[in-house]
């Protein structure tokens, strides 16, 4: 009974307000304050967390889960693959021999990585669900001289379908052996995702060991598809456990191959919530304004209660709950709308999308309607609770002055 006294005095004083408009006005400013940073806080961090995984699908598209490469997979990679595929969490596994060259066509050339695969094989292991990209890789398994370019690479050099392409290893072209330049035809135009469309093509394994012979260091290397791309390190390396020649073999996962990408969309995302916070402490502030205003205005009320036999610890529970009532009501106002709008934030971008049009003759307003968001409800979880240790924190100091109100002077004067 004694540990409830506090909050239900705390929840009188903040919901009988009606004589002192000031401080309803300003205890409601310090809602919204709060309710707003936790909404745009949801949001933001789902918008990135959207743009993460969409980011992240599209490096995946050129991008392996697991690179294998070193000596026992230049000897036998044939062994390894085997080995490594027997691992129940290895989806699949398929040779490459990748490295930069140069591609002409009537004039125009440009730098590009040019990956040897096996057709049949590439398939398993490839991260494009297109149908489309299955069928170029058995048109190119039929066409000994066959290449796909990424769709970007095709339309800036013009290139289209069953045209003759030339291209010379990087090596050769720094020796000036041009000789060595070789003759491909064109057999499609596949989507290598949005950092691979410009600077990517596929041709024959057999072939690529022509163009890079004279290349050192280019070396045949593996690709493993694994069922968690989480833990595309962790798996491939207890894949290799058993193998002979494991421990000279290097396991490179892909988010160690885009670690630049994807740890500076990590800063991003930390350094957007920290601003995004403060919105949150804005809040705060004002509860610590409007906490003041009602220890000046409750000081009579204090006193009395101090000599009725209340603690300080009693005076200070009251003026915490008061400033926490505001602050929940806040957090589950911004997390309940920051929820709803994220999950709904495409077709609300799409409706004001239209409305602008119909609005502004002639215009063509577009909106970020493709924009993806993903809602981590751990995410949501934390904000909600770091936005209720802001409001806690901010109740301290006016509760500990209300709690060092003296009796014998407020009531002297009264």
């Amino acid at each position: 009974m004694l540990n409830s006294f506090p909050v239900f005095v705390g929840l009188r004083y903040s919901l009988t307000r009606k004589n002192n408009l000031l401080l309803s006005f300003v205890s409601l400013i310090s809602m919204l304050g709060i309710s707003l940073g936790v909404l745009i806080l949801i949001v933001a961090l789902s918008v990135i967390n959207g743009s993460i995984l969409t980011l992240r699908g599209e490096a995946l598209k050129s991008v392996p889960h697991t690179t294998l490469t070193g000596p026992a997979i230049t000897s036998d990679w044939l062994a390894v693959q085997q080995h490594v595929e027997a691992h129940p969490e290895v989806v699949a596994v398929a040779p490459y021999l990748e490295s930069e060259a140069t591609i002409r066509h009537q004039g125009k050339f440009s730098f590009v990585r040019v990956r040897g695969i096996s057709p049949e094989l590439e398939a398993n292991v490839s991260n494009n669900d297109n149908s489309y990209f299955d069928e170029l890789l058995t048109k190119l398994e039929q066409t000994e001289n066959g290449i796909i370019l990424g769709t970007r690479l095709g339309s800036e050099l013009d290139i289209y379908s069953d045209s003759e392409v030339t291209l010379l290893g990087l090596d050769s072209l720094l020796r000036r052996q041009e000789s060595n330049a070789l003759g491909f035809e064109v057999v499609g135009f596949a989507d290598f995702g949005l950092y691979g469309n410009n600077n990517t093509a596929l041709i024959n394994l057999p072939q690529a060991k022509i163009l890079y012979a004279r290349a050192p260091g280019t070396e045949i290397a593996l690709r493993v598809k694994v069922s968690d791309i989480d833990r595309a390190g962790e798996i491939a390396n207890s894949a290799l456990s058993g193998l002979n020649g494991a421990a000279d073999l290097e396991v490179a996962p892909w988010y160690q191959v885009q670690a630049s990408l994807f740890s500076a969309l990590t800063m991003e995302k930390m350094l957007t919530s920290f601003m995004l916070l403060m919105i949150v402490v804005i809040g705060a502030v004002n509860i610590i304004s409007t906490l003041v205003m009602v220890v000046s205005d409750k000081s009579p009320d204090i006193a009395i209660l101090r000599t009725m036999g209340a603690s300080r610890r009693t005076i200070m529970g009251i003026f915490m709950a008061q400033g926490l009532v505001v602050g929940m009501l806040g957090i589950l106002l911004g997390g309940a709308g920051g929820i709803l709008l994220a999950f709904n934030i495409t077709e609300l971008s799409l409706l004001i999308e239209r409305l602008l049009n119909t609005l502004f003759t002639g215009a063509n307003i577009y909106l970020l309607s493709h924009l993806q968001t993903r809602i981590e409800f751990v995410e949501v979880m934390l904000v909600c609770m770091a936005a209720l240790c802001i409001s806690f924190l901010a109740t301290l100091y006016p509760a500990w002055r209300a709690s060092r109100i003296q009796p014998a002077e407020v009531l002297r004067y009264e």
